[in-house]
């Protein structure tokens, strides 16, 4: 389905079952008339083969889905652009049906990859070294928004139906694009639950890593409800440090980040949790910020992963050079912590850590107010031509 074909399913206003739940499915059959039982069939074409349309359903009547195609549509965001960097990693810039725009990246590696997905289109955090911090908050994305985003990164390398076995090239999700999670998180879990439905896309919970810059009041509540790996958007061992380039840390600390992360359920050392740690030049890269990470973490089990600064247009921070990473990561082994260095992916295509971001922008009320007025008339014609064409 193309970009013109899905802003007019938006407009004919036929709700998208891409992003319900199972009784959300059933809720929506027996509103037409139809029996609950449907609802399995429709979730086995939708989340396990990745159906795109009714008429694919070959074990539902013919008059069945004709009644679907009136009143649904299986629909995921728009690509409004796609790039492929020369190490492999794929962008795409998604634009969803209120024209508003986020950015999702796989990262493949030999036989398997990782698909970072945004939860919010821009972020309410102002992380200072992170390129979407620059973009002001323009809202949070729904569970269809969320979920379509993984979905159409399946489609476009062909991954339908869910394999059912190891072999995946999209075999793991990050959320750990566009925004916070945390701050997003009725909307994140229900699609992450969606995700991990074993009959469906069949996602596990060790496959995918939730990553939050510090909300201390959803973590343990994420891990609970979820029970998916958490990653710590750390960047600094002391206060002063990483408030300077992290305000949330004036709202949470260390001191009650790491306690809700020592009190993560399921927190073992056979499931550890990651800290990212941007490394910024000059910044909080000496090795005196090394020995006091090792201080700060220490009980906690944990591994790190430390990122070499990506620049992105206009940023004032700078990359340390090799030497200086390689010691800081040489210091963390010795004190018998797993500190990999994250080779750079997609920086050709700005799709690294940090470097995503859109165009899109808050609209004021008066502004989405006439929006929203044009795509009702949009509608209201549609819906007057499809009745003149029937008679």
């Amino acid at each position: 389905m193309n970009d013109s074909a899905l802003i007019t399913v938006a407009a004919e206003q036929r709700r998208n079952l891409v992003g319900l739940d199972r009784n959300e499915l059933k809720e929506a059959l027996v509103a037409i008339g139809e029996k609950p039982f449907r609802a399995k069939q429709l979730w086995h074409w939708i989340y396990h083969r990745g159906a795109t349309s009714f008429g694919a359903m070959t074990d539902l009547g013919k008059e069945l889905r004709v009644k679907l195609e009136e009143q649904f549509v299986i629909a995921r965001p728009a690509i409004a652009r796609q790039q492929t960097s020369t190490d492999g990693t794929r962008k795409w810039l998604f634009h969803f049906a209120d024209g508003q725009k986020a950015e999702t990246v796989f990262i493949p590696e030999e036989d398997r990859g990782a698909v970072c997905i945004s939860s919010q289109v821009g972020c309410t955090l102002t992380c200072r070294f992170c390129h979407t911090g620059t973009q002001r908050l323009v809202r949070n994305l729904k569970a269809p928004e969320i979920v379509g985003q993984f979905m159409a990164a399946r489609d476009s390398y062909g991954e339908w139906p869910t394999p059912l076995d190891e072999r995946r090239m999209l075999s793991n999700i990050v959320m750990m694009g566009m925004g916070e999670p945390l701050y997003n998180f009725d909307e994140v879990a229900k699609a992450l639950k969606i995700i991990m439905a074993e009959d469906g896309i069949a996602l596990g919970k060790r496959r995918i890593t939730l990553s939050t810059a510090g909300v201390v009041p959803e973590i343990e509540r994420c891990g609970r409800e979820l029970g998916v790996n958490l990653a710590i958007s750390l960047h600094a061992p002391d206060d002063d440090t990483r408030s300077a380039i992290m305000p949330i840390n004036k709202k949470y600390p260390l001191k009650d980040l790491m306690a809700a992360v020592r009190n993560y359920p399921g927190l073992t050392n056979a499931r550890r949790v990651t800290f990212e740690y941007v490394m910024l030049k000059g910044v909080n890269d000496s090795l005196a910020h090394a020995r006091a990470l090792t201080k700060l973490v220490a009980g906690i089990p944990c591994k790190f992963n430390l990122i070499p600064f990506n620049p992105w247009p206009g940023a004032t921070y700078e990359c340390p050079d090799d030497a200086t990473v390689q010691a800081f990561a040489d210091l963390l082994a010795t004190a018998g912590f797993t500190a990999p260095i994250r080779t750079p992916r997609g920086r050709d295509i700005l799709a690294a850590c940090g470097q995503l971001r859109t165009d899109s922008e808050r609209r004021s009320a008066k502004e989405q107010r006439l929006r929203d007025a044009e795509e009702r008339t949009r509608a209201q014609a549609t819906r007057a031509e499809k009745e003149h064409a029937d008679t």
